[in-house]
């Protein structure tokens, strides 16, 4: 690439950082391109319903909050509850050490 053409594009990407926009790359399949750059450019845009669609597939995206308690849950579900386990150990005294 020659000199002009890195300046231009250095120029180009510095004007889009002045309106808060930033250039990135993201993978997805064939069919959802058009999709992808249609929910790229209304999200660009400084409005309303930009801030509602942002706003509607970030909870979308991000699902339900964790419940609390679900661990307790999943150990009271466990297979060994109820079998009489003993995980006690015996008490030593240990070594001793001469320093």
């Amino acid at each position: 690439m020659r000199n002009s053409q890195k300046r231009a594009i250095q120029h180009y990407r510095s004007r889009l950082a002045l309106r808060g926009l930033a250039r990135f790359e993201v993978l997805g399949r064939d069919a959802d391109r058009d999709l992808i750059r249609s929910l790229a450019r209304r999200l660009s845009e400084d409005t309303p319903e930009a801030s509602e669609l942002r706003a509607s597939v970030s909870k979308s995206i991000a699902g339900e909050p964790p419940k609390p308690g679900r661990i307790l849950a999943a150990l009271r579900g466990s297979p060994l509850v109820g079998t009489d386990l003993d995980f006690s150990r015996p008490h030593e005294q240990g070594r001793k050490v001469d320093l």
